[in-house]
Order: C-alpha cells, then sequence, then structure tokens
C-alpha cells in the first residue's frame, strides 16, 4: 500500500490565514514576513469518520420539533461563586476556555476545583508550564486533598488524549494552551495553527466522550486572548479571571456561555489559603473607612443575575492647562464626555474649564448605563463642594434629550441597597414603586433637571 504525503500549507502566524503558496505580505492583517510553511499530517480517507456526529452517531436530517429536549445534568465544582459564572456548573462534554493575566490565580482555582471533584469522580490535571513538583507543593500549602488527583506532565495533544482514552477522567485541565502542540503539524508551540488545531482536537474529544475539558489561556498587553480568534469560537465557555486594583480580589467573569448568561461575575479573596469565596460583594466594595466627601455616590449596578452595590467617585478641579482632561477608571471616558454636555446642556452647569476624573471604587469595570446619573451627580457634588448623604444611592440612565430613563432589574436593584441599610433613593420615574415603601424614601425623577433639584 502507498504511503499517504504529508500536505504543505501556508499559515500567517498573525491571524492564522491560509495561501496555497508562500507571499512576504499577509492579505488579510498586513503583517510582513509572518507566512510559514506548515507540514500538516496526511489527509485522512477514512468515510466513516466523516459521517458520524459527536457522539459516534450517524448524522440524519431531523426536524427541530422531533429533537429531544433533554436536561442539562450540571456536575458541581465545590465553588458556588464558580458554578454561578458558569450557570449552575460544568456541563459534561463542554469546552471551558479560563484566561487572565499572570499571577491571577488560574492554575489556584483549578487545582482547588480539581482536588474537591477528585474525592467524586475521575479527574486528570496535565501541566505543560509548572513542574508537578510546583502543583503539589500548592496544593500542600493550601490543605487540598491529594490522593485521588492524578496529574501529567505533557504537552503533546496526541499523547494527552492516548492517556484520556486508557484513564477515561470525566473532568481535564490543559494547563496552558499556549504550550500544548500536536505531533502532526510542524510549527512552533503557541503559534496560531497550533493552538488552532490543538483546541480543535481537544473540543472533538470532549464532543466525543462527553468528558469537560477546562483550559488555560494567556491573555495578550490589551487583555484579549493569546491566539486565534478561533479559540474564543471553539470553546463553549470562556470566562476571565483578573484581580481588582488593589489586587485583594479577584473577578470571575464569562464572557461567553452556550449553558448559561454572559457576563455573570464570581468574587474571591486571594488568602494565604488560596482563592475563598465573596459572598457578599456589596459589602466588600462598600468598605468605607471614613465618612464619604465632596463627590462620593453610591450606585446599583447589575452584574449577571444579582444587584452590585459600589461607590462612584468624581473630582473636579479648575483646569491648569488649556485642554481640560476627562480621565475615568473603571467607566468608559467616551461615555464621560457625553453625559458632561448633556449637563452642560439641560443642566445648566458648565464644566468646560475644569479637569473632571471619575473613578469606580474596588476596580469594578462599569460596562452599563445605570452609573450615568451617579456620574452626574458626583460630578455636581464635586463643583459645588457639597456631600451626597451617606444613606442615599442612585441609579438611571441619561439620555441625550436630559432624560431619566428606566434600567432593567430597578426594584431588586433597590432591595439589595435597601438590605444594606440605605435609607433614601434617587431613581428614574419608571422604576419607582407605585406604592410607599415604609421606612425608606424613594424619588423618582423623569428629567435632569428634577434630579439635579433632589439632592
Amino acid at each position: 500500500m502507498a504511503t499517504q504525503k504529508s500536505r504543505i500549507a501556508y499559515v500567517c502566524e498573525e491571524c492564522g490565514a491560509d495561501y496555497s503558496k508562500w507571499s512576504g505580505q499577509c492579505l488579510q492583517c498586513s503583517a510582513w514576513n509572518s507566512i510559514r510553511e506548515i507540514r500538516l499530517g496526511p489527509k485522512s480517507t477514512n468515510s466513516e469518520s466523516r459521517t458520524r456526529g459527536f457522539a459516534g452517531t450517524e448524522n440524519a436530517v431531523q426536524y427541530l420539533s422531533a429533537v429531544g429536549a433533554e436536561e442539562i445534568i450540571r456536575i458541581r465544582s465545590g465553588m458556588q461563586e464558580f458554578d454561578r459564572v458558569l450557570g449552575g456548573g460544568f456541563v459534561p462534554g463542554s469546552v471551558v476556555l479560563l484566561s487572565g493575566d499572570p499571577g491571577a490565580g488560574k492554575s489556584t482555582i483549578l487545582v482547588q476545583t480539581l482536588g474537591y471533584l477528585s474525592e467524586q469522580r475521575e479527574v486528570l490535571y496535565v501541566s505543560g508550564e509548572e513542574s508537578l513538583q510546583q502543583i503539589a507543593g500548592r496544593a500542600r500549602r493550601i490543605n487540598l486533598p491529594m490522593d485521588r488527583l492524578k496529574m501529567l506532565g505533557e504537552t503533546s495533544v496526541d499523547r494527552i488524549l492516548a492517556v484520556c482514552e486508557q484513564e477515561k477522567p470525566e473532568i481535564v485541565v490543559i494547563d496552558s494552551i499556549q504550550v500544548m502542540c500536536s505531533d502532526s503539524l510542524d510549527a512552533v508551540p503557541g503559534g496560531v495553527v497550533q493552538v488552532r488545531e490543538c483546541a480543535a482536537l481537544l473540543t472533538q474529544a470532549a464532543k466525543r466522550s462527553g468528558m469537560i475539558v477546562l483550559i488555560v489561556g494567556h491573555v495578550t498587553k490589551d487583555q484579549t486572548i493569546a491566539g486565534p480568534m478561533t479559540l474564543s469560537h471553539i470553546v463553549d465557555t470562556q470566562i476571565m479571571l483578573s484581580s481588582t486594583e488593589d489586587s485583594r480580589y479577584r473577578v470571575l467573569r464569562a464572557t461567553k456561555n452556550r449553558f448559561g448568561a454572559v457576563n455573570e461575575i464570581g468574587l474571591f479573596a486571594m488568602t494565604s489559603d488560596g482563592l475563598r469565596e465573596v459572598h457578599n460583594p456589596s459589602a466588600m466594595f462598600l468598605s468605607r473607612l471614613a465618612p464619604s466627601g465632596p463627590g462620593s455616590v453610591v450606585n446599583v449596578l447589575w452584574e449577571g443575575t444579582r444587584p452590585l452595590l459600589v461607590e462612584i467617585q468624581a473630582l473636579v478641579v479648575q483646569s491648569q492647562h488649556g485642554n481640560p482632561r476627562r480621565l475615568g477608571v473603571g467607566i468608559d471616558q467616551n461615555r464621560i464626555a457625553m453625559l458632561l454636555a448633556v449637563l452642560s446642556r439641560h443642566g445648566g452647569v458648565l464644566v468646560s474649564d475644569h479637569d473632571v476624573f471619575i473613578n469606580c471604587v474596588g476596580g469594578v469595570r462599569v460596562t452599563e448605563t445605570s452609573t450615568d446619573l451617579a456620574v452626574v451627580l458626583g460630578i455636581l457634588s464635586s463643583l459645588r463642594n457639597t456631600v451626597i448623604p451617606p444613606d442615599v444611592f442612585v441609579f438611571g440612565e441619561i439620555g441625550l434629550s436630559g432624560e431619566i430613563r428606566p434600567v432593567a432589574n430597578g426594584e431588586a436593584r433597590m432591595n439589595e441597597a435597601f438590605k444594606h441599610g440605605f435609607k433614601r433613593a434617587i431613581v428614574p420615574k419608571g422604576n419607582a414603586p407605585r406604592k410607599k415603601l415604609d421606612g425608606v424614601e424613594v424619588v423618582g425623577v423623569a428629567q435632569l433637571s428634577e434630579a439635579i433639584d433632589s439632592i
């Protein structure tokens, strides 16, 4: 029988674009000298493998109404905050990509999770970066059960899949995808081609066998996942682990989830015993050591499926230069510029000769518009050097015509603030309750001028 020849492809290391021949410049990303010759394995001629689905069954055309609605089985991780971000736990056959900065705690949270799950299920931790002695030392330091936690030091995906066929684990951790390689590719580990092919092989194995694959991925300087964009498309769930500005806490956020809500967050505290869950994040971000001063106002965010109380601080000072600065930490600067324009037009307050600084206390990054009213009132408080009472909280979106628009889950936001002792609320009129509440005051405003008068 004649042996099949290996195939040759020309792939850009920057963006992963394929070409039939070598070229000096990539036409997709315009990078120079980034196209490399890649030797692929022989093309499979097994027709049976091409006609079978992930579960090994024959592919067939079906009506959508005939497809059964099976209940999703979840496997708990042992951490309620981790399960919250995942949508309730791990789903068999799913692929989860965990990314984050170096030192954020990616390996720590995975070792803790597998240490808990190893007492109930078959698990396998594959490390291609750290030695097994380093991982064992970390596990002993945080007092993790290690008797049933299986470890493997390997960087070849082909050998890892062979071990999985033999050991048949239910959960596998790959740490990390940037150091993995496939023997069928003549490319350096960490490149676009290797990362894409290794992720595809692991995903196919997960769908075929039903095992859960947790992949660790690095991030670049601009906080994007290193490697091709196809890596994000391949996986079922993508979560990011980041630290707050003071590095005391870790925020776990889901940016893609086929089995749950996106933008769900989980909060952890980094201690000498590993990562510990923070069950009351609002109290964490509102831990004021001194009485609040001018420019400080409490806002209620909605992160995933729960409210979160955060403090918004504003500082307005006379500009010493010809071009006033608008700086935001945790808040989009373009949003700040827009709110200043609305405040000037519909509030009659000019800050064109002032520097404006906005800070979201605790290192939280705001992605929704419910902070608009808090930012504007904080700017007014700092400009006029007046203190907003510490028992007042606000939320609401501001339109370009000066109207205060309601936001989603207004009642749940107010209930969360009232539980923490707040007595007065300034909210959009559409979110104000129809009946008067006992012991608290809710002020509903429809225009920016009304909100200014209310304080």
